[in-house]
């Protein structure tokens, strides 16, 4: 069944084109969109997953950075660095504003770290130092090349020139970027003593959620919360805010994909109605017509699927150097919804003119 499945798959270039092609793009659409989905979390929350930090500890309430704004005390941070389990503990300071580059203006977060600590800056430096004096910063790479900046050129923050000294990576999305001055300048030019949060790392084989949990109930000024809770509330704020776009897209996208999909495996079946009816004519049972079917439904959408997993993959390479900021990051939990939502609906679309053809009499098939 196999074979006569792929005999009658490819037994008209031009069908067989039309139908895997369908099938193809169909899949790409879904994918594309849930990749860039994902690949857009990914980016939002690349800074925290990249911290190296395994707790971090923000103002009372606040559990995120995103459009978040947090104030502990130097007290609070002696604090938790005594918390058991905890071998480093490093400030940050934090906002987000605009970054002008005499090209344009760039929305970033400005991370102030010092560069003695453990934690705080960069993770992936590109080129540069991270050794940074006073009024020097780290820009992302895809900043620097949509801005045509490099090390030595200049951006201005909070009224300030500080001078490009390293060129950081992975840390910009389709919101904003990141970008590193000393926390010294940073408390300097926002005239305080505050910390935003501290970064915390902790002993190998110290559950983290632990210290955690014991440094929140030791101070009821600030809340912890391990790198993985962190991450995951920034990417709910995330979700109800700024990829909500997005999700509509997914859908959008997936409702779109999975009509396109029986659509063209619809009209595929249909125009084999002849064959079909010739196999009924030599005495195939009907059982063995929808085998036929579903074996070349199957066909269609492997082959598609490898096409269109082929072209997404090429589309992650490409994309974030003719757009900066979008990356694609595509994970198999999606890959199997998709394929499992359009084999359903392919699979259907596929055995109702199959059925339909069934039915009827071969010569009346063959009058049609």
């Amino acid at each position: 069944m196999l074979y006569l499945a792929w005999r009658n798959l490819v037994q008209s270039k031009t069908q067989f084109l039309l139908g895997v092609g369908g099938v193809t793009l169909a899949l790409l659409l879904m994918l594309a969109l849930d990749a860039l989905l994902t690949g857009s979390e990914d980016d939002l929350t690349a800074y925290i997953i990249q911290s190296g930090a395994d707790v971090l500890v923000a103002q009372d309430g606040v559990q995120n950075m995103h459009m978040a704004a947090s104030a502990i005390t130097w007290r609070d941070l002696r604090l938790a660095s005594h918390a058991r389990g905890v071998i480093s503990a490093s400030p940050i300071l934090y906002t987000t504003t605009v970054v002008e580059t005499g090209r344009g203006d760039v929305l970033s977060y400005i991370i102030g770290f010092d560069p003695t600590e453990r934690l705080g800056g960069p993770r992936r430096l590109l080129t540069g130092t991270t050794e940074l004096q006073e009024k020097e910063a780290l820009i992302d790479v895809a900043v620097a090349r949509s801005q045509d900046l490099g090390l030595g050129d200049t951006i201005e923050l909070f009224g300030e020139e500080f001078v490009i000294v390293g060129l950081t990576q992975g840390l910009t999305n389709i919101i904003n970027s990141v970008t590193f001055i000393r926390l010294e300048d940073f408390a300097d030019l926002r005239g305080d003593n505050a910390v935003s949060y501290a970064l915390l790392q902790v002993q190998s084989g110290v559950d983290p959620n632990e210290v955690a949990t014991a440094i929140s109930a030791r101070n009821d000024d600030v809340t912890a919360l391990s790198q993985a809770d962190f991450a995951r509330e920034e990417r709910q704020i995330i979700k109800d805010m700024s990829v909500e776009v997005l999700n509509l897209m997914n859908t959008s996208g997936l409702l779109i994909g999975l009509a396109v999909t029986g659509l063209t495996l619809y009209t595929s079946v249909l125009s084999k109605r002849r064959e079909y009816g010739v196999l009924k004519a030599i005495g195939a049972k009907n059982r063995h017509l929808y085998a036929v079917v579903v074996a070349q439904t199957i066909l269609s959408m492997g082959l598609g699927l490898g096409f269109a997993l082929t072209l997404i993959r090429g589309m992650g390479v490409a994309l974030p150097w003719l757009v900066p900021g979008v990356n694609l990051a595509l994970v198999w939990p999606s890959v199997l919804r998709v394929l499992l939502a359009m084999l359903l609906i392919g699979i259907i679309s596929a055995l109702v003119p199959a059925w339909q053809v069934a039915r009827l009499d071969p010569a009346q098939v063959f009058k049609g």
